[in-house]
């Protein structure tokens, strides 16, 4: 009866697991589906233009891809499982979506601005001064930017199955994307608070994924076995 309720409830987890971000990416494509159709002529014909040089074009090419991603998971998890590793479909569903739903996020904020290369690189380094001026649009944004690699990578890691370590995570992430656009000269602002709001995005998907964190199995030390010396 025990291992039928813990297999049930393995099932149900791996569910779960596999249908929120499903039915996040069909909620998104219902939200956005006007700017997103505008894009699909250009990247169905496999234009540089107006499809990978655009947020509506990379959103896109995201949503369209997701049927790619999850066959590569479905390979990736026979793979772990004919190794004889546990939690096969936990962990290939991890590695696949901590990089299909991060690297499009990174390559929106790599995209130069118009006076790229001419315009000087410019820093504000003064906390929540930018979160006014960037609107509810751009702080959803920043929060989902590294929010697929807080959810996944503890889950994939069990180096990274920490609160404090997905912040370190992300906070350093985003520091990096900062550092590059303003080395770059992308004409774009290289800000603390995309990295406080980046970071924040992490941390709340981890939170959200604790669930399924790659935690490891602890068993109790078993007392060393004492030698009975006969008496004399």
């Amino acid at each position: 009866m025990t291992s039928s309720l813990s297999g049930s409830s393995g099932r149900v987890r791996r569910t779960v697991l596999l249908g929120l971000p499903l039915l996040a990416l069909i909620g998104a494509f219902y939200v956005l589906r006007r700017p997103l159709l505008m894009s699909a002529p250009r990247c169905v014909s496999g234009q540089w233009h107006g499809c990978l040089d655009t947020f509506n074009g990379v959103v896109f090419m995201t949503l369209a891809t997701v049927p790619v991603a999850l066959l590569v998971v479905w390979v990736l998890a026979r793979r772990w499982r004919a190794a004889g590793v546990e939690g096969a479909w936990r962990l290939s569903l991890a590695e696949v979506g901590m990089v299909h739903g991060t690297v499009p996020f990174v390559w929106m904020t790599m995209m130069p601005g118009g006076g790229a290369g001419v315009v000087p690189a410019r820093v504000s380094l003064v906390p929540l001064r930018d979160l006014v001026t960037m609107g509810p649009g751009g702080i959803i944004g920043n929060l989902l930017v590294f929010a697929a690699l807080g959810c996944f990578a503890p889950i994939r890691f069990t180096a990274l199955a920490s609160l404090p370590r997905v912040l370190a995570l992300g906070a350093g992430c985003s520091i990096l994307v900062e550092t590059a656009q303003y080395v770059l000269q992308l004409d774009r602002v290289s800000s603390v608070d995309d990295v406080l709001v980046n970071t924040t995005g992490a941390a709340l998907a981890a939170l959200a994924s604790r669930a399924w964190w790659h935690t490891p199995v602890t068993t109790p030390t078993e007392a060393p076995l004492r030698a009975k010396v006969p008496a004399a």
